[in-house]
């Protein structure tokens, strides 16, 4: 009961930030980007006095939060509350030991702390309280699930297991500030910021950081001198296209980190892409890491999600869950391929709340009208204007449970007309595909674009079948016999491989639905099950 009392206080709390988090997404960014260069990461030993290292750090300046956690060891993220002090800690820093291996010397914000007499010291190693990197396994999750009280709850301790925490926020930008650094070394006044889950509010814990190279804030002061008879500019490389220029900004940011970055391994340069990248793990922060040159519309995506995911706590909650169902289903796959993406999911589920009566969230064109002059962005001829102020944007109306939602959710997608219609988010309503592709979703911006254009019909169908299903769980399972039996219910019940048990149920479901398409890929999925649930807890 006490485990629940938090859990329903947790629900509360998310109302009170929602209500509260009205700060736009450019403060947002520019508070996280300022945070991270006062922040130091450091290797711990094992055990240690947390006590004696943050009196030994304070020496250099005043220690704002701190946290440890477990990667290859023990590492701690310490924010100092000035700049200066990281610089007062770097004089005060050792050079490794060169006689067994040579070292590539840079000054970072990485260190290690050993302890000169670690036997002595024992006595006064104290337990270190380690925040938690990644989500609990699907299993673990289920179990939590099952001690709420009703479907809204569960979906809101979902949320609470898999978004991103505080310290795994700070981790994110310190990740790209670091890299920053090395960019730097050629770029003086260039930045590297995050952007798509990291900042969008639908971030899970142990996702990808998608970070990007930006010399805007360059470009900012570049303007010409206007007095005077006289011109003066910067004499720069010319290429002949923007592409170019990015594969070799990238192609010697990547050989940087390859050859001088302290933990950065794994590096790979996917420069012939449509969006030249490097991928690369950044061990000390334990992240896989895509950065890419300067991509104005991505960043408009991303703001566009943080504006979605702050006007009303159930977007985000009914996302995440949306999520995990697809995960657990095999519907989703971190590896590219055919199947529909988390990106595709996400802005089915805003269609779906635009769609509701009365609307949840508004739709992009409805955000375009309330944007005022600073709001204006035309992108490589795509108008990306829509409104930063969130307090512009009237609250919804609409009222409806998140039990209500997540069923009809199931419901209007498992009966949506895929064949003659595609989703557009910009005009919050159905319209008829403008080419044959199985799932329609208009790109937000760019509106010649089908972001779901890599699905193919039998990943459509599986969708659908499984959406159907789900829907069938919802509405006719008996929570309260299910509860006496100890079994899974409601979300809880979604999040089991459809077929793996009680299958003497799912044929006499199968006969109720009366779809031998749908009767084929469950029977498919049975044989994939057992790879599924693994990638969806790996993930």
């Amino acid at each position: 009961m006490e485990r629940w009392r938090k859990h329903k206080f947790l629900l509360h709390g998310m109302h009170a930030e929602v209500s509260t988090r009205k700060k736009t997404f450019a403060e947002v960014q520019t508070e996280r980007l300022d945070q991270a260069e006062r922040t130091v990461l450091i290797k711990c030993p094992s055990k240690l006095n947390e006590k004696k290292l943050l009196q030994y750090l304070s020496s250099h300046g005043n220690v704002k939060s701190h946290f440890f956690f477990e990667n290859r060891g023990i590492s701690a993220l310490i924010e100092f509350s000035e700049k200066s002090s990281i610089a007062s800690l770097q004089d005060a820093v050792g050079i490794p030991d060169v006689s067994e291996h040579h070292v590539v010397p840079f000054k970072s914000r990485l260190f290690t702390f050993t302890l000169k007499n670690p036997v002595s010291q024992r006595m006064e190693e104290t337990p270190l309280h380690l925040s938690p990197q990644c989500h609990i396994p699907v299993k673990d999750l289920i179990q939590k699930l099952c001690l709420a009280d009703s479907i809204s709850g569960q979906m809101y301790v979902l949320l609470n297991e898999h978004q991103l925490t505080e310290e795994n926020i700070k981790l994110r930008f310190l990740a790209c500030s670091l890299v920053r650094d090395f960019a730097r070394a050629y770029f003086p006044d260039s930045t590297v910021k995050p952007f798509g889950s990291s900042v969008n509010t639908f971030g899970k814990l142990g996702s990808d950081v998608d970070m990007f190279l930006d010399f805007h804030d360059t470009g900012k002061h570049a303007t010409k001198m206007k007095k005077g008879p006289f011109e003066m500019e910067y004499q720069m490389k010319r290429l002949p296209s923007e592409r170019l220029a990015t594969q070799r900004i990238l192609s010697v940011i990547g050989d940087c980190l390859d050859n001088f970055g302290p933990g950065c391994v794994n590096v790979q340069k996917i420069l012939n892409a449509r969006c030249p990248l490097v991928k690369f793990c950044h061990q000390p922060t334990g992240f896989q890491c895509d950065l890419s040159v300067s991509n104005s519309i991505a960043i408009r995506s991303s703001e566009l999600l943080y504006i979605y995911g702050c006007l009303d706590s159930r977007v985000r909650a009914l996302v995440f869950t949306v999520r995990c169902w697809a995960r657990v289903h095999g519907l989703t796959n971190s590896a590219p391929g055919t199947w529909i993406t988390n990106f595709s999911l996400t802005m089915m589920v805003m269609f779906f709340l635009q769609k509701r009566s009365p609307p949840i969230i508004p739709t992009l064109d409805q955000l375009k009208e309330l944007a005022d002059e600073k709001d204006k962005h035309i992108i490589g001829g795509y108008d990306c204007s829509f409104v930063s102020d969130l307090r512009k944007i009237k609250p919804t109306k609409n009222t409806e449970t998140l039990d209500v939602l997540l069923g009809e959710f199931f419901e209007y997608f498992g009966n949506f007309d895929f064949r003659k219609n595609s989703i557009n988010l910009r005009k919050g309503k159905e319209v008829n595909k403008p080419e044959s592709s199985p799932l329609y979703i208009w790109n937000p911006f760019e509106q010649d674009l089908n972001i779901s254009k890599n699905v193919n019909q039998p990943q459509l169908e599986k969708f659908i079948a499984m959406a159907r299903e789900s829907a069938w769980i919802l509405q006719k399972e008996d929570k309260t016999q299910q509860m006496i039996n100890k079994e899974p219910w409601g979300l809880a019940a979604l999040l089991i491989p459809f077929g793996k048990s009680n299958s003497s149920r799912m044929k006499n479901r199968m006969k109720g639905i009366g779809s031998e398409t749908i009767k084929s890929l469950l029977d498919s999925l049975k044989l994939n099950n057992a790879n599924s649930q693994q990638k969806a807890v790996g993930k």
